[in-house]
């Protein structure tokens, strides 16, 4: 029993320094914050005196209108600092945007001439591609019930777009479907140039000295005899390098049929069978490279430009036959050298 007794005395007791530590500690904070207050509360008087006689003005303030006429100046140098700094952010954006779209309107303005020379040049285009099918009867139709491909006659006449788009990219819309309907044409005229570029391969049409070099020395037709003096037929034209060796190459493809030697006459000689009823002779060579029943290609070496049979000098006498009749080669021959030209 003792012992609870004593236990309640140490609780009361602890319970009553607690509340006299608490009303202690109260009183502190009351009288810390009623000197605050006292102070803030303090009145002050501020006297503006005039130099003159008039009235004098008295101005009571506290401490607390004091701090609080100063948290608001202080609130405004911030505001105004921020804003100040956000104005100087947003300007440096503005410039930096504006600068760009300086070098946009520069790009642009460098499309729209641009735009302005490749319709030109599309014009051109359309002109010559028009002229091209017409001069080798290409068909040309129509595109979408309009205008023909190629004809550029709307695409020239443009107005302005009523949805508001850059005229330039209309312009350029115009001429991607300009270049589209194009295209089967174009296909159509190189398949034609294929098919005449083998045509031509099949038919004696080129210069028959490799590298198109030499010139004509005698034509085809009458000429005076260098051995007899008198006037004759001369059935091929002669072309002179003025050297022996220069290669001599097959004018058309085809296949050779004859190679030999006449003493009196042609000396070693080359005939070639081509297609459409062609044949074609190479006399006075060195020597032949081909040999009889070799198919060869126009432009391949078939011997060498030589001094044999009748000649008076290094050249290759060059004969073209249509059947049995023997035509004039110069007027087959397409590539030649400059020195080749007539000079009669």
């Amino acid at each position: 029993m003792a012992s609870v007794h004593e236990y309640k005395r140490f609780e009361n007791s602890l319970v009553q320094r607690v509340k006299e530590a608490a009303i202690a500690v109260a009183k502190v904070f009351s009288a810390f914050f009623r000197a605050i207050g006292r102070a803030l509360t303090h009145r002050y008087t501020v006297v503006f005196v005039p130099h003159s006689e008039k009235k004098v003005y008295n101005l009571h303030i506290t401490v607390f209108s004091i701090c609080c006429f100063f948290l608001v100046m202080a609130g405004f140098i911030a505001a105004f600092v921020w804003y100040g700094a956000s104005y100087s952010n947003a300007r440096g954006i503005l410039s930096n945007k504006n600068s760009r779209l300086q070098d946009v309107q520069a790009s642009l303005d460098q499309l729209r001439d641009e735009t302005a020379v490749l319709l030109k040049e599309a014009k051109g285009f359309e002109s010559a591609l028009s002229g091209t099918l017409a001069a080798l009867g290409a068909e040309v139709r129509g595109r979408e019930g309009t205008a023909a491909p190629g004809d550029l006659s709307s695409f020239f006449d443009m107005k302005e777009t009523p949805d508001g788009l850059l005229q330039e990219v209309d312009d350029m819309r115009r001429l991607s479907g300009f270049l589209s309907s194009a295209v089967e044409p174009v296909k159509e005229l190189g398949a034609m140039l294929n098919s005449q570029s083998a045509l031509l391969t099949e038919i004696p049409s080129i210069w028959p000295i490799k590298g198109g070099i030499g010139h004509i020395s005698m034509y085809f037709g009458q000429n005076e005899n260098p051995f007899t003096g008198q006037y004759y037929i001369h059935k091929g034209i002669d072309l002179s390098t003025y050297r022996q060796g220069d290669p001599v190459v097959a004018t058309a493809d085809g296949q050779v049929v004859t190679i030999d030697f006449d003493k009196d006459g042609f000396g070693n000689y080359i005939i070639i069978k081509h297609k459409h009823g062609y044949y074609t002779r190479y006399a006075h060579l060195q020597y032949a490279k081909a040999k009889a029943g070799q198919r060869v290609q126009q432009g391949e070496t078939i011997g060498y430009i030589g001094n044999t049979g009748l000649s008076t000098g290094p050249h290759l006498h060059y004969e073209v036959h249509i059947g049995s009749d023997v035509v004039d080669p110069y007027k087959y021959i397409n590539i030649r050298s400059t020195i080749a030209k007539p000079n009669r």
